[in-house]
């Protein structure tokens, strides 16, 4: 992208496609849609929230996770920041904007119309096999999550049931990758990829909004854990941190979810908001008669739940 400029670009598609494109000046900036892309950027960094279910196979995990977290925040960061310079570089910003309107668009698609052939083509054939590779890990960590759940009986039983002759969660692998497929095809058939990414990036701020959460009360909640925190061990530092993450992932959270129910769609189950609330309401009556269930079973709640398993 920064062998090339705007001009190349004009000229580019004006030979392949025959169209005659301007550039439009960003006369002043509008606050609601720099803040509706941040938002969307936490789907740039899916796995964070799913990476300490290793920590049991990590080496020192209280120290080592953090570490690897903050250089992977720090490397990935870097990279989209000189990724969509470079592409900014050359494509013109109201370009993407017009584009974006009427169809799904790519980083490959659009530095294609400048860049030859062969290194489109290697462009996207690594943005495959990162999205394969990626496959693996979500199904892991999708499917650790329901088997604990189920082993901790707050999901039905059967999704922890173990292969007799390989020892792996099949179920739990199972249901993991129907449901993944199921979104899948939902956001295809909706023809809207961005459905499904929007889903994404409204659990992701929820799920990281309760972590902020956790890390606020459990000094209260869970003083033994609390004392094993190992990165930033000073009280008033961890609460700084806490109370500053709830409040920017709150006012996310308000703009993504004000972005999604102001937007035009030709039905409700278009939107990312209402879908998610279907899907967390059905989760939430599954723990609460699994919840009352244990009760009625005379388990030792406190215990259970406040002390980690044993790996």
């Amino acid at each position: 992208g920064f062998r090339f400029d705007t001009n190349d670009f004009i000229a580019a598609i004006k030979l392949k496609e025959d169209r005659d494109i301007s550039i439009r000046a960003l006369n002043q900036l509008d606050w609601r849609i720099f803040l509706s892309a941040a938002a969307l950027l936490f789907s740039s960094f899916i796995g964070f929230d799913s990476i300490a279910q290793a920590g049991g196979e990590a080496r020192n995990p209280g120290w080592t996770l953090p570490r690897a977290i903050l250089l992977a925040i720090f490397s990935v960061g870097s990279f989209y920041i000189l990724f969509t310079a470079a592409v900014y570089h050359t494509v013109p910003w109201s370009f993407v904007a017009e584009e974006a309107l009427v169809r799904d668009i790519t980083a490959p698609g659009l530095l294609g119309i400048v860049l030859p052939a062969e290194i489109s083509a290697a462009i996207i054939a690594g943005a495959a096999i990162a999205l394969i590779n990626d496959l693996p890990a979500m199904l892991l960590s999708v499917s650790r999550l329901m088997f604990a759940w189920a082993a901790d009986g707050i999901f039905p039983s059967s999704i922890a049931s173990i292969h007799p002759g390989r020892k792996t969660p099949v179920v739990a692998l199972c249901v993991a990758g129907i449901m993944s497929s199921i979104g899948v095809l939902g956001s295809h058939w909706a023809g809207d990829f961005f459905l499904g990414i929007d889903i994404m990036v409204t659990s992701m701020m929820v799920n990281f909004l309760l972590m902020c959460v956790t890390l606020v009360m459990i000094p209260k909640i869970n003083p033994d854990i609390a004392q094993k925190i190992v990165v930033f061990k000073n009280r008033l530092v961890q609460s700084f941190i806490g109370w500053i993450g709830i409040i920017l992932l709150l006012g996310f959270l308000t703009i993504h979810t004000f972005k999604d129910l102001t937007s035009e769609v030709s039905a409700w189950y278009f939107r990312s908001t209402p879908v998610y609330l279907i899907v967390m309401t059905i989760a939430s009556l599954i723990f609460i008669l699994q919840y009352a269930n244990l009760k009625n079973q005379d388990v030792n709640i406190s215990e259970r739940f406040t002390r980690l398993p044993q790996e």
